[in-house]
């Protein structure tokens, strides 16, 4: 368990506040690209940090993120008029350009636009996101590049949904293994066969997801890394094998998880303020799987009785606290361990229902939860150190980001787990060589949000 003092430091993310002013140091997500995909077109709300803004493409196809408030008498600047390269209020007709400069003051008898200028923070679009930097001018670092700058535009996939809690709790279901043994189960998964995949390798997705359910009590081994650190959750196979699924966690709010053969797909959570945050699911790179390995995505069984999120865009919420995420009690019995069909709704059952922000003073943590206490740390180590004046780890130069993969795999006797989907990884080096194509402009499909 942690403190009450620790658990407001991890928590807290509002301007001045210990992890606030951490996560400002980096470069992190304030919409999907399609928000704002049309030049002159709407504008859109951006509630970050605990800040009021507004994102809005100018004509020229800039994209601007300001303060939302006009600072001439205070009028929402989202209901403005997008429009000749920039966003007018229209309660007087004050006019503000992407970078915050007033340009034009339409009923003022002698303008003083030249002595106007509203917050405007830097953006920087890639891979079908709107990232910006929230943090002082003087210690802004570089874009951390994950693959989305190179990203074909064809292969860009970016989803952003609202989880009501705080982005802690989020980011604990990211790094927990162990939950996919329950939360996510159905009970027809008994049904699949044997299909011959219980062996040293690479299973399918079907067995995957059968091996899950017959070991609940995973292992956990976690291994620190320059980028944060990367998990393992090992399970016996019904055939005695070691089967593990590596999961690689990213300063400060950023998970990969594991994929068969590897996965290289982000997911970033987002605070928007303490009581609620964004998680963004996105494609970095080409997908690469050059020998077909895992079988077709589990989601596409027959039996698989859960919903997926949609390939692209914001999702809007069916599942929600005030229905209950419509759980069906029959299903619960005997289709599906939750009775949640949406599975992400479930993720967001167990943690949204733990309150907007746990009290982390009344947990009681076990062996199943060592990533989870390992990302505490480090991000309550990070928070304390920058306010004694120390850099903050993992910024743009500490290594190459788009080398961070998930995976998973049935371990062969004395084979580590931490070269899967590592640069040492045969399979990886396979794949590497078969995207050489894509940067001589090769089509592909984009795969869906996992």
């Amino acid at each position: 368990m942690l403190s009450r003092e620790d658990n407001e430091i991890l928590t807290r993310v509002g301007p001045g506040t210990p992890m606030g002013d951490l996560l400002r140091r980096y470069w992190i997500p304030a919409c999907l690209s399609s928000e704002i995909a049309e030049p002159d077109g709407p504008p859109v709300r951006v509630r970050l940090l605990g800040e009021d803004l507004v994102a809005f493409r100018d004509t020229n196809g800039d994209v601007g993120l300001v303060e939302e408030r006009c600072p001439h008498r205070g009028a929402s600047l989202f209901f403005g008029r997008n429009e000749e390269c920039g966003l007018r209020c229209t309660y007087h007709g004050w006019k503000f350009d992407v970078t915050g400069q007033c340009t034009d003051q339409r009923s003022e008898l002698h303008p003083f636009s030249q002595k106007i200028k509203i917050t405007s923070y830097p953006v920087h679009e890639s891979g079908g996101i709107i990232w910006t930097y929230l943090g002082p001018a003087e210690t802004m670092t570089p874009f951390r590049d994950f693959g989305t700058d190179s990203l074909p535009a064809q292969n860009v996939a970016a989803v952003k949904e609202l989880v009501r809690c705080n982005w802690v709790q989020s980011m604990d279901g990211d790094v927990d293994t162990a939950h996919i043994s329950n939360l996510h189960q159905f009970d027809s998964i008994d049904d699949v066969p044997d299909d011959g995949t219980d062996e040293p390798g690479y299973p399918s997705g079907y067995m995957s997801m059968k091996f899950w359910r017959y070991d609940p009590r995973a292992e956990i081994e976690v291994q620190d890394e320059w980028h944060g650190f990367r998990y393992a959750g090992i399970r016996t196979t019904p055939n005695g094998h070691r089967h593990a699924r590596i999961t690689a966690y990213i300063f400060p709010a950023s998970n990969i998880i594991a994929q068969i053969p590897f996965s290289t797909r982000q997911i970033f959570v987002v605070p928007v303020d303490d009581y609620n945050c964004h998680r963004y699911n996105f494609t970095v790179t080409p997908p690469a799987n050059p020998r077909g390995l895992g079988g077709p995505p589990f989601f596409t069984y027959e039996k698989y009785p859960f919903e997926m999120l949609p390939p692209n865009g914001v999702v809007e919420r069916k599942y929600t606290p005030e229905n209950d995420y419509l759980i069906d009690r029959v299903a619960q019995k005997g289709i599906s361990y939750s009775g949640i069909r949406d599975f992400r709704s479930q993720d967001m059952m167990a943690t949204e229902s733990a309150g907007p922000i746990f009290d982390r003073t009344k947990e009681h943590l076990g062996s199943t939860d060592v990533a989870v206490i390992r990302m505490h740390r480090m991000l309550l180590r990070a928070a304390k150190a920058l306010a004694n004046g120390e850099q903050p780890p993992a910024l743009a130069g500490s290594g190459d980001f788009r080398s961070i993969r998930g995976a998973e795999k049935i371990l062969a006797n004395g084979e580590d787990w931490r070269t899967l989907g590592s640069n040492d990884d045969p399979i990886v080096q396979e794949a590497l060589l078969s995207l050489e194509g894509w940067t001589a402009g090769e089509t592909g499909t984009a795969p869906r949000p996992a």
